[in-house]
């Protein structure tokens, strides 16, 4: 599957639109790593713990969008797009959501 942020794949045409894809999860704070990163608000610097937290959802999110574009038979997904947004406390939710297209 290609993936690109743009609104076209360089060096291929779009044959086909498939329409809007998107995939989500919500992601909690894991307590263990909640200590940790307290700990860190003490010295400062990056809170490397919810860093690989979020990261793991981005990758949880976007392979949802992938298998939604796979179900629409599409190849490629173009104009990706993230988004992040609190849903509680303690709780983000990730969407990635893009166009679903054929490309040769």
């Amino acid at each position: 599957m290609i993936i690109v942020t743009t609104d076209f794949v360089p060096g291929k045409e779009i044959k086909e639109l498939k329409g809007f894809v998107r995939g989500n999860t919500v992601q909690t704070k894991h307590i263990g790593k909640d200590i940790m990163a307290g700990l860190k608000t003490l010295v400062g610097g990056e809170i490397e713990e919810y860093t690989e937290v979020m990261d793991e959802a981005r990758q949880r999110a976007i392979g949802r969008m992938v298998k939604d574009a796979e179900n629409k038979e599409a190849n490629a997904i173009i104009c990706l797009r993230l988004e992040t947004s609190n849903v509680m406390t303690g709780a983000s939710e990730v969407i990635a959501y893009g166009t679903a297209v054929i490309v040769e």
